[in-house]
């Protein structure tokens, strides 16, 4: 293996650290997520900066000979949004006590709640040294800018378990996701179902098909067409869930330009009008299902463009998963079965740590519990499977 400079450096826009270094250490994972093009974009596009209280701080350690050997995705937080792994009940807890929450700093994929490595590290470097600094790194970051905490979310499980023994306190949740065990198409996925679901499958699709067309845009066919339709869907669908969307109009088009292979937007047309789409990026083993939004109400194609067409197009690739986004049981019908996902915590202060370990411990029981219970009562698939 190639010795490490120990010294961790700290970067204010990712760009510092540069397209060919960033890639060389994340790129191997396959994750489009972590991928410089996508994190550049979100600070680019005004999104993952600043002034949007996503401060970019991202680390990096180079070998000896001076090269970029291993980073890390980092922010120093202003608020809790765009995080899906919610701390908003500790942050009001210790405000109320007389602290302050934030600034707190966080590892994650800006606007994501997808699973993926947070210690990106290059093939030839030995991965064990490059995490203790990359985490030394970190912590001694949080102290010296008096960060009341490091939040590492969507970390892999194995990332979560080496993090936990190295004392950071640990948080499950759990997500929708489908498997492809190497399904001919999507018939051979029905056929696993029980006769019940699958003709409540096929019911859903042929009510959302009716009078549309379906179409399947990647690569150099997206266009600045197919993003303003978009993103009035996106805002829609933002605008009612949330208030205020995170990522904007300029944010699409810079993906669109740079990642336009790892790009998967399934749009739903009548008339020649775009009424509805459903964004996914393409990684190495997985679909990753983002947003959806619509401007005329279809019963049943939110089902079919982010479910339906998702499971038919990760068969096409060869694909091993769909991974289908936060929250919602009724995924569960349509063949997305619970998954845990992770997180892991470092709280500066004991009179919060101590707490908020106590309610983590008993969070993943519950979880755990939640979990077998959904996959053994509404699980779609016949028993035999």
């Amino acid at each position: 293996m190639i010795p490490l400079n120990p010294a961790v450096q700290v970067s204010r826009r990712i760009e510092e650290i540069g397209r060919e270094a960033w890639d060389a250490c994340a790129g191997p994972y396959g994750n489009p997520f972590i991928a410089y093009d996508f994190l550049d974009a979100a600070e680019q596009a005004g999104c993952a900066v600043e002034r949007q209280g996503w401060g970019p701080q991202h680390l990096s350690l180079r070998d000896e000979a001076g090269a970029v050997a291993a980073v890390m995705p980092l922010y120093m937080k202003a608020h809790s949004q765009g995080e899906y792994v919610f701390d908003h009940a500790w942050a009001q807890a210790y405000e109320q006590a007389g602290g302050h929450y934030y600034p707190k700093l966080l590892s994650a994929a800006p606007f994501s709640p997808v699973t993926g490595p947070r210690l990106l590290i290059r093939p030839d470097i030995d991965a064990d040294a490059a995490c203790r600094l990359l985490l030394g790194g970190v912590l001694a970051l949080a102290k010296e800018r008096g960060a009341s905490s490091l939040h590492i979310n969507f970390p892999t499980g194995k990332e979560w378990t080496w993090l936990g023994e190295e004392g950071l306190l640990l948080r499950q949740d759990q997500q929708y996701h489908w498997h492809n065990p190497g399904y001919a198409d999507f018939e051979a996925f029905l056929a696993d179902l029980s006769s019940g679901r699958r003709k409540t499958i096929r019911r859903e699709r042929r009510e959302a098909q009716k009078d549309l067309e379906i179409v399947a845009v990647s690569g150099a066919d997206l266009t600045e067409d197919h993003w303003d339709a978009f993103f009035t869907f996106y805002i829609d669908t933002g605008g009612r869930k949330w208030g205020r969307p995170y990522l904007n109009r300029h944010f699409f088009s810079l993906i669109g330009e740079r990642m336009a292979d790892r790009i998967l937007l399934v749009m739903a047309r009548r008339g020649g009008t775009w009424i509805a789409g459903a964004l996914n990026l393409i990684g190495t083993d997985a679909l990753y299902g983002r947003n959806w939004g619509c401007t005329e109400d279809v019963p049943f194609l939110h089902f079919e463009l982010c479910y339906y067409q998702a499971i038919e197009h990760a068969i096409r690739l060869g694909l091993s998963r769909v991974e289908a986004g936060a929250q919602g049981q009724h995924k569960i019908a349509r063949g997305y079965l619970p998954q845990a996902v992770y997180s892991a915590h470092w709280i500066a202060d004991p009179a919060l740590r101590a707490p908020v370990a106590c309610y983590l411990d008993q969070e993943r029981v519950a979880v755990i519990g939640e979990m077998d219970y959904l996959a053994a009562e509404f699980s779609p698939f016949r028993h035999e499977t």
